[in-house]
């Protein structure tokens, strides 16, 4: 009686069902684990005798992934609610310009800029990632902090690359968030007003 570990021969008769069924799983195992396999199956013919499936290459490791952290919308909603509150920025982005002349968006739109930057002002140190001119040529070694700097136009091959610097980025250096009491709902971003 043939097992599952049988394998047919050219000059014996062909397999029992249960060696079918043991070479089946080998074959649904190799299929799932080398794509090299699963190509060479695809690519025969309808009804073609399928050539032995040899077992699966040992898997090479996989890049570590990257980590995702949650961030906490608080600080970002703390942020919209102070550029709300000095900027009516969430009143003029929602508002419809078309209705508005040139000169009356501008007017507002020059309210807004003045309470943005008084925002920033207050609460960030902002600082810029590069300390040379824009327009400068600039050099960036091996090993350039890629999430600091990032190369457009024509990029090919390896570091180090020669540049111009188009624009010189910016950093925050500091954060000056006010704290938030217990139980404050950031999610509220201005009160609603009511006159009585």
């Amino acid at each position: 009686m043939a097992t599952s570990n049988d394998t047919p021969s050219s000059s014996s008769k062909p397999p029992s069902f249960f060696a079918r069924i043991g070479l089946a799983f080998r074959a649904f195992s190799a299929v799932l684990g080398d794509p090299g396999t699963a190509a060479r199956l695809l690519d025969e013919p309808a009804g073609a005798t399928a050539a032995p499936v040899a077992p699966p290459a040992p898997a090479t490791p996989a890049a570590p992934a990257t980590t995702l952290k949650q961030a906490s919308p608080d600080s970002a909603l703390q942020l919209l609610s102070l550029l709300q509150r000095d900027a009516r920025l969430i009143d003029f982005a929602g508002e419809n310009l078309a209705d508005y002349s040139d000169a009356q968006v501008g007017a507002a739109a020059r309210l807004v800029h003045e309470g943005c930057a008084k925002v920033l002002r207050e609460h960030f140190q902002i600082v810029p990632v590069r300390e040379e001119p824009e327009g400068s040529r600039v050099a960036l070694a091996a090993g350039f902090d890629a999430a600091a700097v990032r190369l457009t136009g024509n990029v090919v091959g390896q570091p180090p690359f020669n540049g111009s610097l188009r624009h010189r980025g910016w950093r925050v250096a500091e954060v000056r968030l006010p704290q938030v009491a217990e139980g404050h709902d950031t999610r509220v971003l201005a009160a609603a007003e009511v006159e009585l």
